[in-house]
């Protein structure tokens, strides 16, 4: 089993409705075991500035599934809560995005990990502060070191 990370979000619709219902589907799947659930906070959105707030959010899971695996799980939670692919960094139901998988550097078409943008992203260092402070974000440093990089 590897311990990964994956990222909630969404600004369109009952948003924390669908990221529970999100992590329900993460719950169902005999491949995953939900360890936590960071809270949910309000974001501006990043990008395309024009568009909603988000509510974002991180879950921590153990899984027996490999990178590209939970990747096509993800995508097929987002597809069955109704997500439809549009605009890069526009509104969106649901976002559900594989942060860190244990201590793996992933760098395939599609499947980039950990997230590339990750490390300077507020929005997605937060909650996984609220998991693990320590965690050590590979290729980049933990995230309580990244976060105060940010201030």
């Amino acid at each position: 089993m590897t311990r990964a990370y994956v990222g909630l979000g969404g600004n369109l619709g009952p948003r924390e409705e669908t990221l529970r219902r999100a992590v329900e589907c993460l719950r169902a799947s005999d491949s995953v075991d939900v360890l936590a659930v960071s809270e949910l906070r309000e974001t501006e959105p990043v990008g395309v500035v024009d568009q909603p707030p988000f509510l974002n959010g991180a879950v921590e899971l153990e899984t027996s599934l490999s990178p590209r695996e939970l990747l096509d799980l993800l995508l097929e939670i987002e597809r069955s809560l109704g997500r439809v692919r549009g605009e890069r960094w526009g509104p969106r139901l649901v976002d559900l995005d594989l942060l860190v998988y244990g201590a793996e550097i992933v760098d395939e078409p599609g499947l980039h990990v950990p997230h590339p943008r990750l490390h300077d992203r507020r929005f997605a260092l937060e909650p996984l502060a609220d998991l693990d402070p320590e965690l050590e974000i590979p290729g980049h440093g933990r995230v309580f070191a990244l976060l105060a990089e940010l201030d």
